[in-house]
């Protein structure tokens, strides 16, 4: 499975990438978000971290949690997550900000994976419930909110 979801944003790149880079902060900016803590921290944006966010469906919230090694390259502006923990285990993220020619930034999210490891139905199931169901909804929330605090923080030179 393999799930793509992208957002356009008037900030700078580097605005942006440091936005998505700062987990720790995602609670405070994204509401659909639990937590976000290291278990693990090597530094900004590197360890082991562990997030937990809501995925709605209508007025109910089913929780969802995963435990992930992640890594960055600021020159790249790339985010890269291996999911260790929680029923995407194994699963591959990939975070990219870059320029697009007016000065704003394109975010793009990549999540692949080959599903749970459920016999018979692990590729139904990673398809077609948890990719669209639950990890793109939620990458597409996560990419509007990063966006949206990415742009207050350009307009404002926060």
């Amino acid at each position: 499975m393999v799930t793509i979801d992208e957002h356009r944003c008037s900030a700078t790149p580097d605005v942006a990438f440091q936005v998505a880079a700062d987990v720790e902060g995602w609670p405070g900016i994204l509401p659909h978000y639990r937590w976000v803590r290291f278990l693990r921290k090597d530094g900004f944006a590197q360890g082991l971290v562990e997030m937990a966010a809501w995925r709605p469906f209508g007025p109910l919230r089913y929780p969802t949690w995963w435990v992930s090694e992640m890594e960055h390259d600021a020159v790249k502006r790339q985010v890269r997550y291996r999911h260790v923990r929680g029923v995407t285990r194994g699963m591959d993220v990939l975070w990219e900000v870059s320029e697009l020619p007016d000065g704003g930034s394109h975010l793009r999210l990549v999540h692949e994976w080959d599903g749970p490891p459920w016999p018979l139905i692990r590729g139904f199931a990673a398809e077609r419930i948890i990719g669209p169901g639950f990890i793109s909804h939620i990458a597409a929330r996560t990419l509007a909110g990063v966006s949206a605090e990415s742009e207050r923080r350009h307009r404002f030179g926060a």
